[in-house]
């Protein structure tokens, strides 16, 4: 089953109460459908949970995957085939499989990085 996946430029949508993003979030829960995100995403944007409410809220209905040993090697070979250095976007380009979509406010990059992963995904700028 597909999932929607989650960029940290996502998780600051969330926060600053993006409708459309919201929305988005809200169709692919009750489709029944994944919202993912990594933990480097989170890293990323998670600063003060006594300010960044709706995104304290929002977080226990996504699955956090870890940037765990074996998640680290393939952002590493994926970082070291696009010729880049940007953990988080791998992070989250090796999250996606076939048929997912990608939220994220990185549409060029996360796009090429899917294309160098042979991930056939597909992309919404947030």
């Amino acid at each position: 089953m597909a999932s929607l996946v989650l960029d940290s430029g996502a998780l600051i949508a969330i926060e600053r109460h993006d409708r459309d993003v919201a929305g988005l979030i809200d169709t692919a829960a009750e489709l029944g459908v994944d919202a993912v995100t990594s933990s480097a995403c989170i890293a990323q944007v998670w600063r003060d949970p006594a300010r960044q409410a709706r995104l304290a809220r929002a977080l226990p209905g996504f699955l956090e995957h870890p940037l765990d040993e074996e998640h680290a090697r393939r952002c590493g070979r994926l970082l070291s085939r696009s010729g880049t250095d940007d953990i988080v976007d791998a992070a989250v380009v090796t999250l996606a499989k076939d048929g997912d979509t990608v939220l994220t406010s990185d549409p060029q990059d996360i796009e090429r990085l899917l294309g160098i992963a042979g991930t056939r995904a597909r992309v919404r700028a947030v």
